[in-house]
């Protein structure tokens, strides 16, 4: 039977490399269950280079470049690992080589300045390649309690102070439970290199990255929900005093592509009322969602000239057990499309 032809990038520009992976040349069968098999690790795959990036859409595309990376090199695959391991070393790499020339993605907290006045003009700085929120998959089954701990807003801010190698020996040793030597030949290092990394890494996640002690409650616990519920209904209420009640007295408040960041209930409540646009009970609405792994809202925004809610704010929060929210990312609207949101309501 003859081969039958495909043009690669045209392909790829249309469908993207899965179907590539899944249509191109006949195989034999061994490459096949190969294409088939390595297709099942594309989410985890993607966590695992957001983690890397801080960024949703690099992610995407690093993946889409790991199966093509993967597909040319197939042949070279003796099989000593399995295809879920050589997927993750050829990921990892395509994340290095990408990071050394992309800047690190930070939250408006982790640029050093002091916390903002409220009152004072909102400074947009889009030059910023800001981090990027991660919708959530509850229905993978690679989605574990520690997978979604690993995606935490809190914990890939931190990640991304680290330097490309050590954020990817941290995040290959800690999160995917890697052994020292196999992150050592997955990246062309020594064993004793990557422990001294992963020994640098642990200490200035130390300094930098969150407090172990601060128990954050999963999106579906019952104290997460109901916090959610009432923050929602406060907004739409256009109840700010309420608002103060659902806050730790410590809170932060921060929404990239602003560059500053609130502490305090009082403060975060005076931001609202001095920069958001909203005025009466009904000019808001929000929908429950999920994003890394934490409870979120997505807000609308009444705007007079349509008569309709549009998308506004993507509000991320961090729920502590036993305490309230304590910290809150509130992102462009942009993100809506990739968590899947209505275009207005």
């Amino acid at each position: 039977m003859g081969r039958r032809r495909v043009s690669v990038v045209g392909v790829l520009s249309k469908l993207g490399v899965v179907t590539v992976l899944a249509h191109s040349l006949d195989r034999p069968g061994s490459e096949d269950d190969f294409l088939a098999d390595a297709q099942r690790y594309r989410r985890e795959l993607t966590a695992h280079c957001y983690r890397m990036t801080g960024s949703l859409h690099d992610a995407e595309d690093l993946v889409q470049e790991t199966y093509l990376r993967a597909w040319k090199s197939y042949k070279g695959f003796e099989g000593k690992s399995s295809v879920r391991t050589w997927l993750y070393r050829i990921a990892t790499n395509t994340c290095l080589t990408a990071l050394e020339s992309r800047k690190r993605r930070p939250l408006p907290t982790g640029l050093g300045a002091p916390s903002s006045d409220p009152s004072d003009e909102i400074v947009a700085r889009d030059e910023v390649p800001w981090l990027e929120p991660i919708p959530d998959d509850s229905t993978d089954p690679s989605n574990i309690v520690g997978s979604r701990e690993s995606v935490r807003l809190a914990f890939v801010a931190a990640l991304q102070h680290l330097p490309p190698r050590q954020r990817a020996v941290l995040v290959l040793r800690e999160v995917l439970q890697w052994k020292a030597a196999e992150v050592a030949d997955a990246i062309g290092s020594s064993t004793a290199a990557v422990n001294s990394l992963l020994q640098r890494a642990r200490a200035q996640l130390d300094e930098i990255g969150p407090s172990e002690d601060d128990k954050i409650e999963p999106p579906e616990s019952p104290e997460a929900q109901d916090l959610l519920d009432r923050y929602i209904a406060a907004f739409e209420a256009y109840d700010m005093d309420e608002l103060v009640e659902l806050f730790t007295a410590d809170a932060i408040w921060e929404m990239p592509p602003f560059d500053g960041w609130y502490q305090g209930p009082q403060e975060i409540v005076l931001l609202s009322k001095t920069h958001c646009p909203a005025e009466n009970a009904g000019d808001m609405r929000l929908l429950p969602t999920i994003a890394n792994g934490q409870p979120a809202g997505a807000m609308y925004m009444l705007n007079p000239e349509s008569g309709r809610h549009e998308p506004f704010q993507l509000h991320v929060l961090d729920v502590r057990a036993g305490a309230g929210i304590s910290h809150v990312v509130a992102f462009h609207a942009a993100t809506f499309r990739d968590f899947g949101l209505p275009a207005h309501l």
